[in-house]
């Protein structure tokens, strides 16, 4: 059992990839994340020796407002922060004190990068170069008018890899010319790194390149290549994400509002893949009549 204002690594988990997610923050000294350079999903690297200078990146009080998707826009500190070091002990405890003498609300990660390791949860590989612009953002560019891949990707990419990434959707032929101008990295176009790979889409390209593997994610990288290679044959609901697909893309004559609502698609897809695969459903009069049959005036009509 965790420890008064610790996490559990189950209980982090649960929040990955959902709207809910905590800012997460990696304490690891430079030996120890050498030893194992990946990150838990989302996870940024901070040291612990400048505790000024992390408090001015979550609530940058200087800005009317941050970027972070999970940090207020309002005058007030974040609430939901998780900070881990290799076991969870003096760097991260030591951090977390220190962090909530000046009003932020933080969790230790229960055992710290060990357990989560130990444990076989999702982590990146933070070795995957990655442009970055003033802001420390990421930024993608990618065709406009996205259907499938190219609202699954700024999906994965924000819910798993970064929760600031910013998104361009430029005509086909721009994408590669606005990465360069833009210091923006292509995706799901031919002859870029992050593209579809022979049967495998851009979705399952981010899946091998960060080596996020999870259940949920895996589940999810089946329907997604289903319905962005027409082989709906692959899953049942293949065909069912093209159709939500393409009516996005009807509703929405502007790509970022229409990435916004597909976010939320998406986080149904993945509560469905998670934990909601076996869950089916049925008329429920079908069943109350057939054990009912008598007892009721329908039943009752029924019978006469």
């Amino acid at each position: 059992m965790a420890a008064p204002h610790e996490i559990t690594p189950t209980q982090l988990n649960r929040l990955l990839g959902t709207p809910d997610a905590p800012i997460i923050i990696d304490l690891r000294i430079d030996e120890d994340f050498d030893d194992d350079p990946r990150l838990i999903p989302t996870a940024f690297r901070h040291s612990h020796q400048d505790l000024a200078a992390l408090e001015q990146t979550l609530f940058p009080t200087h800005h009317q407002h941050s970027h972070h998707p999970n940090i207020p826009h309002q005058n007030i500190p974040p609430q939901n922060i998780v900070v881990y070091c290799q076991k969870g002990r003096k760097i991260s405890q030591g951090a977390a004190a220190g962090l909530r003498v000046k009003g932020f609300a933080v969790e230790v990660l229960e055992g710290g990068q060990f357990a989560w390791r130990d444990a076989g949860l999702p982590m990146i590989d933070a070795s995957v170069p990655l442009t970055r612009n003033a802001e420390g953002n990421t930024v993608w560019v990618t065709r406009h008018r996205p259907k499938i891949d190219r609202l699954a990707c700024p999906w994965l990419i924000r819910r798993f890899i970064d929760p600031k990434a910013e998104f361009l959707f430029v005509p086909p032929q721009d994408v590669e010319l606005v990465a360069e101008k833009f210091a923006a990295t292509p995706f799901d176009i031919e002859g870029v790194q992050f593209s579809h790979r022979g049967e495998l889409c851009s979705f399952d390209a981010f899946l091998q390149d960060f080596g996020l593997v999870s259940d949920a994610l895996n589940h999810m990288a089946l329907v997604i290549r289903g319905a962005d290679t027409n082989n709906h044959d692959l899953t049942p609901q293949s065909a069912g994400l093209l159709a939500f697909s393409v009516g996005l893309s009807r509703m929405y004559k502007e790509d970022l509002p229409q990435l916004d609502a597909g976010m939320l698609l998406y986080d149904a897809l993945f509560r469905w893949a998670r934990d909601g695969m076996n869950e089916g459903h049925d008329w429920p009069l079908a069943s109350s009549a057939v054990s009912g049959a008598g007892s009721s005036s329908v039943s009752g009509a029924v019978s006469s």
